[in-house]
């Protein structure tokens, strides 16, 4: 419980924080935006990727709105009763609620139903991806449209560092990332600090876990084997986890995290699918590099998380393939056409026959004409058996929607 006037004092101190002029990049995604009168619209990501800075930017186009931000240390303990005053302090008349980081309070969903129900235009922010969708899917089935807010992408970092597109920057950006906390200061301890963060507050104490050492544990072991195969045994055994549901969990928190992404190999069967290796990716190339244990600088895998990164942050539905040989990315898009994409930092005389014919299997397999390699700074077309593969330097294709 917290007391009426410590929320009123809180209120008013976020509210006046809001009137801060901010020099802030405009986030692309803004162009993505289109608010309805009817839906909550729902904000989700991960820590610090900017979901605050990007709800002020929508609502500096708003008139007379109310924000609260529930991470603010002045209203600790608050509890879902304490909404009615939040409710009374706020008052009547606004035109957009606005609520960041809403899912620390328990049972929250049922205020933002009320005053969905009441015709108000709500926005919500949060960083974890099943506690949004369980509880939204429980009180607001059909009345929440969702966002996903990533890290800067490639452009988003070009104007941030006010730098041109070349070769140079985009190397720059697959070692540096994306979190703008960081590029700001260039700090590793930013980005080691937030991995703690993730790691114990976002679902340590959320979950009530124990075990803390073997959770960072297989945290470090993932970030530090970006674009590489796993199976739940095969961690479950070198972290000497006795349970099989325990390893699940972990990682089942730690994708809801979006601190990483797991990648499934494609096949026809959902079963097979699932019970297939996954390759794990990360969510930024700067968070890698600052907390990787046996990284070596590997640029190959930075660059095939980079171009992961980017293809998440436009589709939802990508695999690998893997028979014969691998194709790295496998892309539905809107589940009727398929994109067929490799990524290798050179195409040259020892890895050529590997990367094009992984290609070419999976062109062969999906009955399509036409695949892409992404390259460090190859630019060139190559037909074979009446199908084109196109090297298209990373710099340029991080650039294209």
């Amino acid at each position: 419980m917290v007391f009426k006037t410590d929320i009123e004092q809180a209120y008013q101190l976020q509210q006046a924080n809001l009137l801060q002029k901010e020099g802030l990049i405009t986030r692309t995604y803004m162009q993505k935006m289109n608010p309805t009168t009817k839906h909550v619209e729902v904000i989700s990501g991960v820590r610090r990727c900017g979901k605050s800075t990007f709800l002020k930017q929508i609502m500096s186009q708003c008139a007379d709105i109310a924000y609260f931000n529930f991470e603010d240390s002045r209203i600790f303990g608050f509890e879902v009763g304490d909404f009615q005053k939040l409710d009374e302090v706020i008052g009547s008349g606004k035109t957009a609620y606005f609520f960041d980081e809403i899912q620390n309070v328990q049972a929250w969903e049922i205020f933002v139903r009320q005053l969905h129900d009441r015709g108000e235009k709500v926005y919500i922010t949060g960083s974890n991806a099943s506690l949004l969708s369980k509880e939204l899917g429980t009180r607001l089935t059909g009345r929440y449209i969702g966002h996903e807010l990533f890290p800067f992408s490639y452009p988003e970092y070009l104007h941030f560092k006010d730098r041109g597109n070349n070769n140079s920057s985009f190397e720059d950006y697959l070692q540096k990332g994306g979190f703008p906390e960081y590029l700001d200061s260039e700090k590793t301890e930013v980005l080691q600090s937030l991995l703690k963060d993730i790691v114990f507050r976002d679902i340590a104490i959320r979950y009530n876990i124990k075990n803390t050492r073997s959770l960072m544990d297989i945290t470090l072991f993932l970030i530090s084997n970006v674009g590489k195969e796993f199976t739940f045994n095969s961690i479950r055994n070198n972290f000497s986890i006795g349970s099989a549901n325990t390893v699940s969990d972990y990682l089942a928190w730690l994708q809801d995290s979006y601190l990483f992404f797991f990648l499934p190999r494609f096949s026809w069967s959902v079963k097979a699918s699932s019970m297939n290796p996954r390759k794990v990716y990360a969510i930024d190339n700067g968070m890698v590099n600052a907390n990787s244990l046996s990284f070596s600088k590997d640029k190959g895998r930075l660059f095939e998380n980079a171009v992961y990164i980017h293809l998440r942050r436009i589709y939802s539905s990508i695999f690998y393939f893997k028979e014969k040989g691998e194709c790295d990315f496998v892309v539905f898009k809107n589940d009727q056409s398929v994109v067929l994409i490799q990524a290798c930092l050179e195409v040259h005389g020892e890895n050529k026959d590997r990367e094009l014919n992984g290609l070419m299997e999976a062109m062969e397999f999906f009955k399509v004409s036409e695949g892409t390699i992404v390259t460090l700074n190859q630019t060139d077309t190559i037909v074979l058996n009446s199908k084109q593969i196109n090297l298209i330097p990373g710099y340029i294709f991080m650039t294209l929607e």
